[in-house]
C-alpha cells in the first residue's frame, strides 16, 4: 500500500509525516508565547480561525536550538487523541523547511534504528529511502503522551479565552 508524505527537515536530517494527518502549510510567523507551557511548546498561533499550540521539535528532540529563517515554516497537523474517540488535537510543528510530498510504499519502510538515533524510537514509525536519501518517518500519535496531549489542549483554551478577551476589549474601545 502506497502513503503519501509530507517531507521536512530538521536541522540536516530529514523527516516526514503522512499527508492525512496535514491540515497545512504556514509560512513562520510571530508566536506569542503560552503562559506555563512546556519548554518544547513555542507558544500559540491563530490558524483558521482557532488558537493552536506550536511545538517546538529542535526542543521536543532534544536536538539543536535553530534560528527561523526565511524557509522555516509552521506544519499545521491533526491527530485523534485515541483511536476510539473522534477527539482530534490540532497543533503546529517548526520545520526549517518544508520540501516536498512523495509516496512511500509499506514494502520501501524499514523499522526504526534501535540505536544512533538521536531522538526516541517512540517517534519513529519507520525509515524511507527516496532518490538516495534516508527519510525518518514520524509516528505522530506517539509524539505526545497523554499528559502533553492535555497541555497541549489546555494551551489552546487559554490562546481561544484571550482571543475572546482582545475582541470584547476592541469593542469596549469602539
Amino acid at each position: 500500500m502506497t502513503k503519501q508524505y509530507l517531507t521536512f527537515k530538521l536541522e540536516e536530517t530529514q523527516y516526514a509525516v503522512e499527508v492525512f494527518n496535514v491540515q497545512e502549510v504556514l509560512e513562520y510567523t510571530k508566536i506569542t508565547k503560552a503562559p506555563s507551557a512546556e519548554p518544547w511548546i513555542e507558544g500559540l498561533i491563530t490558524s483558521r480561525g482557532k488558537g493552536i499550540s506550536v511545538v517546538n521539535l529542535h526542543k521536543k528532540f532534544g536536538l539543536d536550538e535553530y534560528t527561523a529563517d526565511r524557509e522555516t515554516r509552521i506544519i499545521v497537523m491533526e491527530m485523534n487523541e485515541t483511536e476510539n474517540t473522534d477527539d482530534i488535537t490540532v497543533f503546529g510543528v517548526i520545520a526549517d523547511s518544508v520540501q516536498e510530498v512523495i509516496e512511500i510504499t509499506e514494502e520501501e519502510l524499514e523499522p526504526p534504528p534501535k540505536f544512533g538515533n538521536r531522538i526516541s524510537a517512540r517517534y519513529i514509525y519507520g525509515v524511507g529511502k527516496k532518490n538516495g536519501n534516508f527519510i525518518t518517518i514520524l509516528n505522530v500519535p506517539e509524539l505526545f503522551t497523554a499528559e502533553e496531549l492535555e497541555t497541549l489542549t489546555d494551551a489552546d483554551m487559554i490562546s481561544v479565552e484571550a482571543e475572546e478577551l482582545s475582541e470584547k476589549e476592541e469593542e469596549a474601545a469602539e
